[in-house]
């Protein structure tokens, strides 16, 4: 018989098999797929299409910021699909010079380019370093840290953990990694390299597939110093933090710092597809006409549906919901003083629970229970819900991360 924290997870009915033995013969395996299929959404929660019910403490992995279905995005998406989806970038929209206005006043930031996700958004914020860095007449290195997580092209595995290189050499040139929250490491290695070498310093404020890690205070203001006195660039990927997840529109207003690139992606789009770069204007200068491109990014879809989601977001006071929706988890996590739990980390709806074991087991048993969550960095649970999501909803999957934590001896 399955303990709670060894749930039953065999594909229940004909259909449900019947996709899941499609997907198996023709969809590449890199995913390892829990076995249910989504059907629809609404709020923060999700129905598969046996018609059980889960609460959505996932959110497309930092994605759907304003929930499922929300009416105004919706709306937005069928008027615009009614008009225009597409047109290339040889053409002006209304919604991407609307757009483009909005996430500089946001942002504070000068110029922006439009992506379809956040790893683009990365590989553009490197090239747009190491240009920035050619017209200075200085080498193209980035400097990335230890537990990072900024995609999975080429170039932005490069940056990353050597678990993710494994099997894709040659690699990129040009890359040197360090330990997170250690302004001396930081230090060391431009001194290393030579200060004229380094074109950026790429960070998370928060790393998301590292585990929640949260920088420093000190660390960032560091960093900020660092390389203003040598006249490297410092990069903020926001693609998981930003758009509002940690109560502030960008996690960098935490830190009163701004950046000199900053890349967005995933809750940008609240489900679509688009990503952003924005950088300074000293920065931009470095740009000239072709220098880059995109064929998808920034269409009038994409677009139009963003314009709905920041609406959204201002509208319903939504980062001052994330910050009171975070605390309430953390009251609720603090409150069981269980001893498996080893710390809470995060800002606002980005947060993690840090476990003394591994948490893939209470992920399929938070499934069991109606949850969708994640486990990231072995031991810590992933929390990052709607924004919009619900008292009532995040009450009733509290319940179930309670009674699972409580399973465990």
């Amino acid at each position: 018989m399955k303990t709670l924290l060894e749930p039953e997870m065999d594909i229940q009915n004909n259909e449900n098999q019947d996709l899941h033995t499609s997907d198996q013969d023709h969809y590449l395996q890199t995913f390892r797929r829990f076995p249910i299929t989504i059907d629809r959404g609404e709020g923060a929660t999700v129905w598969d299409i046996n018609g059980k019910s889960y609460i959505d403490m996932l959110a497309g992995i930092a994605v759907n910021n304003v929930g499922h279905a929300h009416p105004k995005v919706v709306g937005t998406i069928r008027e615009q699909a009614g008009k225009i989806t597409h047109i290339s970038n040889f053409y002006l929209s209304r919604p991407q010079a609307e757009l483009s206005e909005r996430l500089v006043r946001l942002s504070g930031l000068d110029r922006v380019f439009f992506t379809n996700s956040g790893a683009e958004s990365v590989e553009g914020a490197i090239k747009i370093a190491r240009k920035y860095a050619y017209s200075k007449g200085r080498g193209g290195t980035i400097i990335s840290m230890d537990g990072c997580f900024h995609g999975r092209t080429i170039a932005t595995i490069s940056t990353g953990k050597a678990s993710m290189q494994t099997g894709f050499g040659p690699l990129p040139e040009g890359f040197v990694k360090v330990p997170f929250n250690d302004i001396q490491a930081v230090h060391d290695a431009i001194v290393e390299a030579g200060p004229d070498q380094i074109a950026a310093v790429l960070i998370e404020l928060i790393q998301g597939e590292g585990g929640i890690n949260v920088a420093s205070p000190e660390f960032v203001a560091g960093l900020r110093s660092l390389c203003d006195n040598h006249d490297i660039l410092l990069i903020v990927d926001e693609i998981q933090s930003g758009v509002g997840r940690t109560g502030k529109w960008f996690a960098s207003e935490h830190y009163g710092i701004k950046p000199d690139i900053m890349t967005l992606a995933k809750g940008l789009g609240g489900g679509v597809p688009i990503g952003a770069i924005l950088s300074t204007q000293n920065v931009s200068d470095a740009m000239d006409y072709g220098d880059h491109g995109t064929t998808f990014g920034g269409n009038p879809l994409v677009t139009a549906t963003s314009l709905a989601v920041l609406d959204v977001i201002e509208e319903e006071q939504l980062l001052e919901a994330a910050t009171a929706m975070g605390e309430y988890i953390r009251q609720r996590i603090t409150a069981m003083n269980h001893p498996a739990v080893l710390q809470i980390k995060g800002i606002g709806l980005m947060l993690g629970i840090e476990f003394a074991h591994e948490t893939k087991p209470m992920v399929a048993a938070l499934l069991e229970e109606g949850v969708l969550a994640n486990a990231t960095a072995g031991n810590v649970l992933r929390l990052v819900p709607p924004l919009n999501i619900t008292h009532e909803e995040l009450e009733k999957a509290m319940d179930a991360i309670e009674k699972v934590i409580g399973a465990l001896s």
